[in-house]
């Protein structure tokens, strides 16, 4: 099955340059365009997609606000944020809000279809400008419960970016079961996204930072 991707900008001819490149990859199928976060929503509701490619600067109502309403709702649908804002408090809004990705829209061809599939199998995709800015700016979680030792293993292999496929088969179980241990490493450490998570893990030494952004 294709992964199936909602579009939401509010500017029809990023929409279509989207949905025509994004067709030439049999993996993956449009199924949708939103004009704004309500509307977002409401095909999030309505059409259950695998992904949204969310603008953050829309009318009625942006694409933060969307996002950490789909996240709460339909936490099985992951959103990448693609826009042309890059600014640190932007950067962590986004993320805040449970966004899997944050991409700029000067993103190539290939390396979107590639973030889009890898954010599908639950893996983190940020450009590197963001990264830096979210190593600087994102702060850890506020008294976060204890994690059981298995969760530990998930939140470590989490912050190494594996999907759940891999984590799966790292740790010999189903991917299911890690889908199921991943919500509750979120919600014990009361973050929206991966993320977050991920972030986490660098901080508490589960994990070596990147070398590079």
């Amino acid at each position: 099955m294709p992964i199936r991707i909602v579009i939401a900008d509010d500017h029809a001819i990023v929409r279509q340059g989207l949905k025509v490149f994004l067709s030439f990859d049999v993996e993956l199928e449009v199924v949708g365009e939103a004009v704004n976060g309500k509307q977002a929503i409401e095909l999030a509701r309505t059409l259950h997609p695998d992904i949204i490619l969310m603008d953050l600067v829309m009318p009625v109502m942006g694409g933060i606000e969307a996002t950490t309403a789909i996240r709460r709702e339909l936490p099985e649908i992951e959103i990448i944020a693609l826009t042309s804002v890059l600014e640190d408090n932007t950067v962590v809004d986004a993320v805040r809000a449970g966004a899997i990705g944050y991409l700029l829209k000067n993103t190539q061809a290939d390396d979107l279809t590639r973030a889009i599939k890898a954010a599908a199998a639950g893996q983190v995709q940020l450009s590197p400008q963001a990264a830096a800015r979210l190593m600087r700016e994102v702060r850890a979680p506020e008294s976060p419960e204890t994690l059981t030792q298995r969760e530990t293993d998930i939140l470590k292999l989490i912050g190494k970016g594996l999907s759940n496929k891999e984590i799966a088969a790292e740790l010999g179980i189903g991917e299911k079961t890690v889908r199921t241990h991943v919500s509750n490493v979120l919600a014990k450490l009361n973050v929206n996204s991966r993320t977050q998570a991920a972030l986490h893990a660098v901080r508490i030494g589960l994990v070596d930072p990147p070398s590079t952004p």
